[in-house]
């Protein structure tokens, strides 16, 4: 059933009914709602697995490498990301008004991101006292925002390659020199 809720939102960006959910998944409404207490608890859940799913992406590879290698592959990672889980992302930014528990996900999913920069660019980091080194990393993880890929493919057209060589370009051009030692 969370399969045919994330399916159902890349395919339409509206919030799809149990009806549908049901439909997809080849069960009946009321089996929705024998595994699930609303609509609610699926977003939820389904939310949970994207989460998953995305940490796996991105969590592949490690920090290794030169600047550019590393550029490379957090972008990269990102990127499908993005491309993957964007109608969710619209989704529970949708609905989390009405909920403590989406909001707390997208907290997290903004946390893991942070978190992702800070290893990816540790060696560049590490020269910059606090105060620059936060402003570094929030501009960055502006700069990767699902809806920033969102514009970048949608509005203006990009190839996921072309989309990814932005990124990249702005990224490196935020970050401080790599230490020679790195």
């Amino acid at each position: 059933m969370i399969e045919a809720y994330l399916a159902l939102l890349r395919e339409n960006p509206t919030i799809p009914t149990a009806a549908q959910i049901a439909d997809r998944a080849g069960y009946s409404v009321r089996s929705v709602f024998e595994r699930f207490p609303d609509l609610h608890t699926l977003r939820v859940a389904a939310t949970d697995y994207a989460f998953g799913q995305a940490s796996d992406q991105t969590w592949t590879t490690g920090p290794d490498g030169d600047r550019q290698a590393r550029l490379g592959i957090h972008v990269e990672r990102r990127a499908q990301v993005c491309e993957q889980w964007l109608p969710l992302w619209r989704a529970l930014n949708v609905n989390k008004g009405a909920s403590k528990d989406l909001q707390d996900r997208i907290d997290l999913i903004r946390k893991a991101i942070v978190a992702r920069i800070e290893v990816m660019y540790g060696p560049e980091l590490s020269t910059l006292s606090d105060k620059p080194r936060r402003q570094t990393v929030l501009a960055i993880e502006a700069l990767v925002d699902f809806e920033s890929w969102a514009r970048m493919r949608d509005f203006f057209g990009l190839s996921f390659e072309e989309g990814c060589a932005v990124w990249i370009r702005a990224i490196d051009s935020l970050l401080p020199p790599t230490p020679a030692d790195s």
